[in-house]
């Protein structure tokens, strides 16, 4: 017999047989209709075979579970637009349930274990829904852009255990629960955010006809997006998610789908000399109704106050949910030298585009140099630096000594911002000090758990202060704000899997990443040792060795990465996994 492991999709017709009795050939035709139309495609755009169909229910494999779990979500958001004649009860409702396990292969078909829970879960879905077992959770959480309720083990028919059961969250409106099981630092909820009013603010456009200006418009729009996440009661999509749209033209409607969200900002930005013109407009993604919209003809020196306006505006627009009161928002520290300003946004651009670039780090010196208060560029320093170890193979004494400076500079200059809170975290987790980095840390999830930044180095902190399954929550929640994260998540969540000694998951993170660091083909190494696949640590070995850049120490690159951890046995792991790999340590 040929067994094998695969992603199993289950799905079946909710009351078939009283569609059958009122209708037996309208009913047949439209199931084919919807099989030929919405399923089959959807199987065939996500890589998945469909094994046979068996009356109303169907059964389809998938070599990745992402591209199952997916696959199901697709074709039940598919499902609400057919049939817009056809009375609710006479419509064709689908349940679908997914699982990951061990089958047996005969001819075309598939039996076993797998099969079975994934119909059992099939029958536990509600209409419209789609339920994976805890299996598929722990394959999928962090790596997918919606949230999971636990409707914990659930004994079903013919399987000897029960099952742990999560019932997908298909809609952004939804009070998903959370579903580790362990409290939250500070008493954040990182899973509980979809009760909220929720923004998407796509890249404003730059219309000033200079592509140099690009980089102005960009940076607009995250300071947007940064200060309107300080509005602890809206969800807001992150910069990466809402850039996933940028040069395109597309429908409010499909953003709002997209990306799970109720309102969609648009605007322009056009910089002339010292005048500035932004214009904004919020829009309901499922209505395309315009709420709102405004445009700010300012001096440029008066950047700052637009920002400022349009932001308020845009939150106390949104209906029903915000009073006046509640636009009261912390502030960020306004920025004294516009100039400053200019280079730091030329840096983060650059950034954007390689986070190693050393002419960001020149601008955001230079940004220094102009505006000694500029607390911004102090904390984009402290982590270039203290990440330089590993980017640029730089010394570790130096490295630590000026991430340590930069960090304590941008803390006199601006100890409130939640952003310079986390990013001081990340510096010091990087450099070893880990009773700072807890405090700060700790400090940028209460001074704002909404932030973007917050979430993103909250997972890697927390990761290497030992507490692995809280980061994977805030690596979770930061997945939510920005489901189309892709490589921005892959290095922390690898790491974190890797140190709870979950291998299988941490090479599969690593899967798909476009262009990873040096350093990363290390850890992938390790890992792969861990599980004595030796050929694929040489592998993953030969690629480090290949894309080390002039100067790269492993030695010292190795044990720094050790160092990171506050846990002696997580070090130690990972020594002993370079080691396991053949790399000297």
């Amino acid at each position: 017999m040929e067994r094998r492991l695969t992603a199993i999709l289950a799905a079946d017709v909710v009351g078939f047989s009283r569609l059958m009795g009122e209708d037996e050939t309208g009913t047949l035709e439209r199931l084919k209709c919807l099989r030929k139309e919405l399923v089959q495609p959807k199987i065939t755009e996500r890589k998945g075979r469909v094994v046979k169909l068996m009356g109303d229910g169907l059964l389809a494999e998938f070599p990745s579970i992402i591209e199952a779990v997916q696959c199901a979500v697709d074709i039940q958001q598919g499902m609400p637009g057919r049939e817009p004649a056809m009375a609710d009860e006479r419509r064709i409702l689908l349940r679908i349930g997914v699982n990951l396990g061990d089958i047996i292969v005969e001819g075309s078909d598939i039996y076993g274990d797998g099969v079975n829970v994934a119909a059992r879960l099939e029958a536990l879905a509600d209409p419209g829904g789609v339920c994976v077992s805890g299996t598929v959770f722990d394959l999928i959480k962090g790596k997918v852009g919606f949230d999971l309720a636990d409707l914990g083990e659930q004994e079903v028919k013919n399987i000897d255990q029960p099952v742990q059961v999560y019932r997908i969250m298909l809609e952004s409106g939804e009070d998903a629960r959370d579903t580790s099981g362990t409290s939250t630092l500070s008493g954040a909820a990182p899973s509980e955010l979809t009760d909220k009013p929720s923004i998407a603010v796509l890249p404003f456009d730059n219309m000033s006809g200079d592509p140099e200006q690009e980089y102005f418009s960009d940076g607009i729009t995250e300071d947007i997006i940064t200060e309107l996440s300080r509005f602890k009661n809206l969800f807001v999509i992150a910069r990466n998610s809402s850039f996933h749209y940028k040069g395109q033209s597309p429908k409010v409607h499909d953003v709002g789908r997209e990306l799970g969200v109720q309102y969609v900002v648009e605007g322009s930005v056009r910089k002339a000399g010292n005048r500035v013109r932004v214009t904004a407009q919020l829009v309901e993604a499922k209505s395309g109704i315009h709420i709102w919209a405004e445009r700010f003809d300012r001096d440029l020196q008066d950047i700052f106050a637009v920002q400022d306006e349009l932001v308020d505006e845009i939150a106390s627009k949104v209906p029903g949910q915000l009073s006046s009161a509640a636009t009261q928002r912390a502030r960020r520290r306004p920025v004294e030298n516009l100039t400053a300003y200019d280079h730091v946004l030329r840096g983060d651009w650059l950034l954007y585009q390689d986070y190693g670039s050393r002419d960001a780090l020149a601008l955001y010196e230079k940004a220094i140099e102009i505006d000694p208060h500029c607390a911004r560029a102090y904390t984009r320093l402290a982590a270039f630096h203290a990440y330089s170890v590993f980017a640029h193979g730089a010394s570790v004494e130096q490295a630590t000594k000026m991430a340590r400076s930069l960090a304590e500079r941008a803390l006199d200059l601006d100890p409130t911002d939640p952003a310079v809170q986390a990013t001081v975290a990340e510096a010091y987790i990087l450099v070893g000090e880990h009773d700072l980095a807890r405090s700060h840390i700790e400090k940028a999830i209460k001074l704002n758990p909404n932030e973007y930044i917050v979430m993103h180095f909250a997972g890697l902190v927390l990761g290497y202060l030992g507490d692995h399954e809280e980061a994977l929550r805030w690596l979770h929640k930061m997945s939510r704000h920005d489901p189309f994260s892709g490589d921005a998540l892959r290095e922390k969540v690898f790491d974190i899997f890797y140190m709870a000694r979950r291998y299988e998951d941490a090479i599969e993170a690593f899967q798909g990443w476009r262009n990873p660091p040096c350093h990363m083909y290390s850890e992938l190494a390790a890992a792969y040792a861990q599980l004595d696949r030796m050929g694929d640590a040489q592998a993953a070995v030969a690629s480090y060795e290949r894309t080390q850049p002039q100067g790269f120490d492993p030695v010292q690159e190795t044990h720094a990465h050790a160092r990171m951890c506050a846990r002696k046995e997580d070090g130690d792991h990972w020594l002993e996994g370079y080691r396991k790999a053949g790399i000297k340590v």
